[in-house]
């Protein structure tokens, strides 16, 4: 493990909350929007994020061979995936989307964005990026002060 691993782990998850805080913020900039181009009301999306690669030749010198798979590189954005869950119905038969036949005739379908939920989501993604950070801020006083030591 080199140097600046902890610090490039470290980036990968500042770049994936900062993507994932973009998304949150999409979602709630439309939750109101019951057009879109694709047609229908909106519909809210959500970031998958999983594991990167394996470094295959890395190896802990505190694990032993036959339990050590390789160091992570970090995470990293898998998809970004959309809700397709139905939205809540409003009456409002004068709204120019308004449903026109059938048993829903006269509702609106809203998109399905719960501004509480994406709030909860949006100080996680905060509070990742701030824990990202700190380990970048801790790896870089680490090296100074070993850079002390040796002087």
């Amino acid at each position: 493990m080199g140097l600046f691993s902890s610090i490039n782990i470290a980036a990968t998850g500042l770049s994936a909350q900062r993507f994932r805080s973009d998304v949150i913020s999409d979602n709630i900039a439309n939750a109101s929007t019951t057009r879109t181009q694709d047609g229908g009301p909106f519909k809210r999306s959500r970031v998958i994020l999983g594991t990167a690669q394996k470094y295959p030749t890395a190896r802990s010198p505190f694990v032993p061979e036959s339990l050590d798979n390789g160091v992570g590189k970090g995470v990293r954005v898998m998809k970004v995936q959309k809700d397709t869950s139905e939205g809540p119905l409003l009456y409002d038969p004068s709204h120019p989307d308004a449903i026109q036949s059938g048993p829903n005739a006269g509702y609106v379908e809203l998109p399905n964005v719960n501004i509480v939920n994406e709030m909860v989501d949006l100080i996680s993604a905060s509070r990742a990026y701030e824990a990202n950070t700190t380990v970048i801020q801790g790896a870089k006083e680490m090296f100074q002060q070993a850079l002390a030591i040796g002087q």
